[in-house]
Order: structure tokens, then sequence, then C-alpha cells
């Protein structure tokens, strides 16, 4: 089906679902409870028959015991609506952060897809409009998608997080997928818990981001605004280097967690089959 994902991973895949803490609203008949009342097996509620429902649904063993005729309510199972919130800029061009990234966006596209819930592809930069994905047979079109992506452009995870915020739609479940190298992410994390539904971080770096090796002389080059800064590392400056990355990001994944929102970091050499059949269960993002 595509290069992004192996056959047997999405097997895999197909076994598993979204999870979400909520009970959900959507609008087109899914696999995911909803606050409605509908079609399952899972009883709910009951209430006073009134005359054109559906007879099938009489508690007749209440019935028997009042006299008093009632119909039983069940849950109903909707669609969950999934929008996967993609940094494409350029620092995501660096040592494979985008490759993993669409591995990363294609499997939770397939998971929800499979379920039949709707998934919105949001990009950032926005180099095309959101775009809208509904059913199994989507799937291709998504990997297609996501398979032409380049990396460009500046980050602006802000106004990105405003733009879904201003779309129409239930809470559903909101995934980003970024290396967070703008400062714009922290507001972004902040304001996407408002629509009320899941949020999930995936957190995509490269090993010489968090642990770089190289020693010398040599200019560092800003990937998204071509500022040149020259640059001397030495032993104590990696090391100092290092510890302000790991304040980074334990401070980043303490955010998201106030925020309500799972966070998950990666790195752009981690096995996709571990991240997502092991990390994302730990995470609580699939169950």
């Amino acid at each position: 089906m595509s290069e992004l994902l192996d056959p047997q991973l999405l097997t895999q895949l197909e076994r598993l679902q979204m999870r979400t803490r909520r009970r959900l609203a959507g609008r087109f008949a899914g696999e995911h409870r909803s606050t409605r009342f509908g079609n399952s097996l899972d009883f709910a509620d009951q209430r006073e028959y009134f005359p054109g429902d559906d007879y099938r649904r009489i508690d007749y063993a209440l019935y028997a015991r009042t006299g008093q005729l009632f119909v039983k309510l069940f849950e109903a199972e909707d669609d969950l609506s999934v929008r996967i919130l993609l940094d494409v800029s350029a620092s995501m061009g660096h040592e494979g952060k985008l490759d993993q990234a669409k591995r990363l966006a294609a499997a939770v596209g397939f998971l929800a897809l499979t379920r039949r819930d709707v998934v919105t592809l949001h990009l950032e930069p926005a180099v095309r409009p959101p775009q809208r994905f509904t059913g199994r047979h989507a799937v291709t079109a998504l990997f297609r998608v996501l398979e032409s992506l380049q990396p460009a452009g500046e980050t602006d995870l802000r106004s990105a997080a405003g733009d879904l915020l201003a779309r129409p739609g239930p809470a559903g479940v909101t995934v980003v997928i970024s290396d967070l190298l703008t400062p714009s992410w922290e507001p972004a994390i902040d304001r996407l818990p408002a629509r009320g539904g899941e949020v999930t971080v995936l957190h995509v770096l490269a090993k010489e981001e968090i642990s770089p090796t190289i020693i010398g002389d040599l200019d560092v080059i800003d990937a998204e605004s071509g500022e040149r800064v020259p640059v001397s590392l030495s032993h104590d400056s990696i090391k100092s280097y290092r510890e302000v990355v790991d304040r980074w990001l334990v401070e980043a994944a303490a955010r998201c967690r106030r925020r309500g929102a799972n966070y998950q970091q990666v790195l752009a050499d981690d096995p996709i089959a571990d991240v997502v059949l092991k990390g994302w269960r730990v995470q609580g993002v699939v169950r």
C-alpha cells in the first residue's frame, strides 16, 4: 500500500483504536461510545414509553413488576474526529525527522480511518488547506499526500492551533507532530485543549539535536530563518548544551501534561513499530 508503513505493522494496527477518556458525540456511525443513545448493546438508561417507540425496547421485566411501560436506552457508537497537526517546516528536514513524522501521521490516520473515524490533516506551514479523509478507502489518498510532503518554511504552531480551533466539528482527538523548535509551540499547546477533546504531542527529534558529537569551530545555520551563528564546541560546552536540552525536554513534557495532553518523545531513527505498538500503549494514545 505504501512505503511509509510495513504491511505487517498495518495488520497489527488494525487491532487497535485511538483512546479517548471522554464520551463522544460525533456525526456518523462509528466505533466509539457517544453521549447520544443508539443501537449498541451497552445499556445506558430507560425512559417512559411513548406511542411510536420500538416495542422491542420495552423493559418487560420492569413492566411485570410495576405495571408501567418503559423503554431501554442504549449507548450509541459514533465516529471520532481525529485532527493531525503536522509540522513540515524546514527544521523538520534535519536527520530524517520529517520522514519519521510522516510515518507517525500515517499510523494515526490508518488507525482512525480503519475504525471509520474522520481524519483531517493540518499542515504547518500551511502549504495546502486542511484535507479531510473518511473511510478505510481513504487510507491510500492520505498516504499519498504524506509521501509528497517536503520540508520548507518557518513554523508558527500558535497560528496553526488557532486555525484548527476555528474550524467546526466535534471535540475528538488532536495529534501534534513536531520538533517543537519554535517558541510558538507553548501557546499552541496551551490553546488546543480548549476544544475539549484529547490532545497528544509527538515530539520528533534527531539524536544529534539532543546529544551533538561534533567538536571544534563551526557555523550553525538556522534551517528556517537562514541565520548563521559561529560557535565553538568543546567537551564542556557540549555537556552544558545537553543539560539545557534535558531541562527543555522535561519542561516540555511537564507543560503538555499540565494541559492534560499526552506527550511522547520520538527520535527520528526509532523503529516505528516500537513507537506505535509499545510507546503509544504506555502513553494511553491507543488501546
